[in-house]
């Protein structure tokens, strides 16, 4: 229903081809985000693997998509915004099905790459400060600000730089599926975001690494939510040996968020998108989210029979 809401039309007249079916659509869009495609090479992957037509419903004889019709569909959802009713009515469906236990929820981030822009440090300087540098929106100009990512962010971890955005995620700690996400830009820190993905009515107990600790966290979760983030040692402060204990079998729990990323990055192909924009970034991030978990639930339904 949702779909159709976005995509209903009145006929204009008898005339003229009929649209692609948005179900068939979106399926494409499933199909690119599994296998880490591009609009040019969906069209041709569809035309060329048999898998795909019968994935999508297509014979040998049927017109397929073309790359500008896939990213047309791409931008109507976009700008309708029904991804997230997409993705958190899927997730009700695992709910209703015992998959989603809510006997536990497990939160991370990760860092999801860009293509990397070579702007001067007054034009980067500008951008940080949420402004459009100068020069940019000029008449021999006017397509500069369309193909520059003024949303994305530089920052850098362990020694390792990163341009782009970050995927911050609750997963269920015993099925390992997303059930809620969020996206920022790349600088914003982990434990910013925890307040926006803890449910106190759903949620009984949290499991994270030290880089959620803090007071603020502490009155974030609130008496109703037990914590089991990761104690962090400091100078003349060490751990306890009871601690140590107390982290690692933390730590066995928290891990089992590490393979929602690392299926992502190995299984779907790496975790960068080509976009521009944090609207754009918000759905492709959601598009793989929404992905893994498909793939989770394969796997889940297998195992169960």
């Amino acid at each position: 229903p949702k779909l159709t809401k976005v995509f209903k039309k009145e006929s204009k007249g008898p005339g003229g081809r009929p649209p692609y079916d948005y179900i068939v659509m979106f399926k494409i869009l499933i199909l690119q985000r599994l296998y880490g495609i591009s609009d040019a090479q969906a069209e041709y992957q569809i035309k060329d693997r048999l898998s795909f037509m019968r994935f999508l419903g297509f014979s040998l004889c049927d017109t397929v998509p073309d790359e500008k019709t896939i990213w047309l569909y791409r931008e109507r959802l976009i700008q309708a915004k029904v991804l997230d009713t997409i993705f958190y009515r899927f997730t009700k469906q695992l709910e209703d099905k015992g998959l989603i236990t809510r006997t536990g929820s497990i939160v991370d981030a990760s860092f999801v790459d860009v293509p990397r822009q070579r702007n001067s440090r007054e034009e980067n300087e500008s951008i940080k400060n949420g402004e459009t540098p100068k020069g940019w929106e000029e008449e021999g100009n006017k397509h500069k600000v369309s193909q520059k990512d003024i949303d994305a962010r530089w920052t850098k971890k362990n020694d390792e730089t990163h341009y782009g955005y970050k995927n911050h995620v609750k997963a269920d700690k015993d099925s390992k599926l997303i059930v809620k996400y969020e996206v920022t830009s790349a600088e914003v820190h982990d434990s910013q975001v925890l307040a926006d993905l803890v449910e106190p009515k759903k949620d009984n107990v949290i499991y994270a690494d030290s880089a959620y600790k803090g007071e603020k966290i502490e009155s974030c979760l609130g008496n109703n939510i037990e914590n089991q983030i990761i104690e962090k040692g400091f100078r003349n402060k060490p751990l306890t040996e009871d601690q140590k204990v107390q982290n690692k079998r933390k730590s066995s729990i928290r891990v089992r968020v590490e393979h929602i990323f690392g299926f992502m990055t190995n299984s779907m192909k790496g975790m960068s998108i080509r976009c521009i924009g944090l609207e754009r970034a918000k759905f492709a991030i959601g598009m793989m989210n929404l992905v893994y978990n498909m793939s989770r639930y394969g796997y889940l339904a297998s195992a169960q029979t």
